[in-house]
């Protein structure tokens, strides 16, 4: 076990989004199916939000946690987006935010203390469960970023303090606003999706080190850079941050790959185990949305990395924040 402040986490967790129906349906047999192999297979950390899907992650991750020990895993889920009524809404669908279900609720931004409260509150109904061992503040740099510093971190605060959470952090695409708030000193964990990965690590100039300086763990998301490092050989026509590839990242992953398939690695599994060598990375969780690729993230987590592939990679030498 990796030990973060307040909560002690695995190496390797679940991420729920694709139970929410991310980008497309995910069947119901599929997602119950998906988090079976994944408790079967040793997961203990599970990730999920009520922006994930409309509430519709937390219900399905729910189902299947209500059914175990609760002392046996770790549960982290947001605050920041409060899931409310759509007047007129229901006919449509919410693939404008990324998600295939519904538009009979919507989204609002609420920093506010009373926010994150009732988000609190509303989650664990839907998870039909007692507590939440990490809430993070998510994606503050889309929505009132002033108000998540000045409101929710100290509304966070006061719920570990009176023992409602376990411990508090952020989730941001953004390295400039979590090191913003991790200056505060008030965070036990950071959520960095994509800036710290295999193919770079923009991270490691000022977080990173602040997170060190303040005893904040981080946890690594979004490790295959949406898409170019999950296949073992990198197209050009590959997903990189929700987009095109620009053709110099298209050209280091590939030279990544290369580099791990001459030390018997796979490019995914490098990508996998790469954030872990920081010291200030204690967790990778790796979004799952069928048993299959539960199978195919467990194989990847359990993979043997040679000291000698870090070596090569480190000799390769670049800015690595593209």
């Amino acid at each position: 076990m990796s030990t973060g402040p307040g909560v002690d986490l695995p190496a390797f967790g679940f991420g729920a989004a694709q139970m929410g129906n991310l980008y497309r349906v995910t069947p119901e047999d599929m997602a119950e199916a998906a988090l079976e192999a994944a408790w079967d297979g040793g997961l203990r950390y599970y990730d999920t939000a009520p922006h994930y899907g409309m509430g519709l992650s937390e219900r399905r991750l729910g189902a299947m946690l209500s059914t175990r020990p609760r002392e046996e895993f770790v549960l982290s889920s947001k605050v920041g987006r409060r899931i409310v009524p759509n007047p007129g809404g229901g006919a449509g669908d919410d693939l404008d935010h990324g998600f295939a279900v519904p538009d009979a609720t919507r989204r609002v931004w609420d920093m506010s203390a009373d926010g994150v409260r009732r988000s609190i509150e509303e989650s664990l109904e839907r998870l039909g469960l007692d507590r939440l061992d990490v809430v993070y503040l998510h994606d503050p740099e889309e929505g009132p970023e002033d108000q998540g510093l000045d409101e929710a971190i100290p509304a966070l605060v006061a719920l570990r303090e009176q023992g409602v959470v376990s411990a508090i952090g952020v989730g941001s695409k953004s390295d400039r606003t979590l090191a913003r708030f991790v200056a505060t000193g008030a965070l036990d964990l950071v959520m960095i999706s994509g800036r710290y990965t295999l193919l770079e690590q923009p991270a490691a100039r000022e977080l990173l080190p602040l997170c060190q300086e303040h005893g904040t763990s981080a946890v690594a998301v979004s490790v295959y850079n949406s898409g170019i490092l999950a296949s073992d050989s990198p197209s050009p026509d590959s997903s990189y941050e929700y987009g095109r590839v620009p053709r110099e990242v298209w050209e280091r992953a590939v030279a990544l790959a290369e580099t791990c398939r001459e030390h018997g690695v796979s490019l995914p599994e490098a990508a996998t185990h790469f954030p872990l060598r920081h010291p200030a990375i204690v967790n990778v969780t790796l979004g799952m949305r069928s048993p299959e690729q539960v199978a195919s993230n467990l194989s990847r987590m359990q993979a043997q990395i040679p000291d000698e592939l870090w070596e090569a990679i480190d000799a390769m030498g670049g800015d690595r924040a593209l």
